[in-house]
């Protein structure tokens, strides 16, 4: 069987850290992420807002490193977790437990524009997250748009 789950979006709140009895950390935050795709009226994008746990050390580093309004990317697995209520009602929730937090943003997009409604984060679109840190190469501010050149037909040039 397979349960892996990776989604990327903003914290709503700080995340809060808590202990166990037996003093193992225990991180709970909730992230907001934006649908991929819009609704055929012309309106906004929905928004889903997706509770996470991460425990032991990566509990320690959300709670140290992440605030609210940070992009982050939480790989792990879907739990469905069933407790009762005040009432002694049945309830079921679902959450992600994280065994990857990484940063979706870097520290210098926080200082530029932040637009949460637009899908523009830090002056870049959604999904061009310059800086970004979570495994990709990003080429500096510098570095020319674009170092491939158009190839002809011919199958001749190209070089394997």
């Amino acid at each position: 069987m397979l349960n892996h789950i990776t989604i990327m979006g903003r914290l709503t709140r700080d995340p809060e850290l808590r202990r166990t009895g037996s003093g193992i950390a225990v991180a709970s935050f909730t992230l907001a992420v934006d649908r991929d795709f819009a609704p055929k009226d012309g309106g906004e994008r929905e928004t889903d807002f997706i509770d996470c746990v991460a425990w032991r050390q990566t509990g320690e580093f959300v709670s140290k490193y992440f605030t609210k309004g940070r992009m982050a990317v939480v790989s792990g697995r879907l739990q469905i977790r069933s407790w009762n209520d005040k009432d002694g009602n049945k309830r079921r929730t679902a959450e992600i437990v994280a065994d990857n937090v990484y940063f979706g943003d870097s520290k210098r997009d926080d200082q530029g524009s932040s637009s949460y409604g637009g899908n523009t984060y830090g002056g870049n679109s959604y999904g061009q997250a310059q800086n970004s840190g979570f495994g990709g190469y990003s080429a500096p501010a510098s570095a020319p748009a674009s170092d491939f050149a158009m190839l002809e037909d011919d199958d001749a040039q190209l070089p394997f």
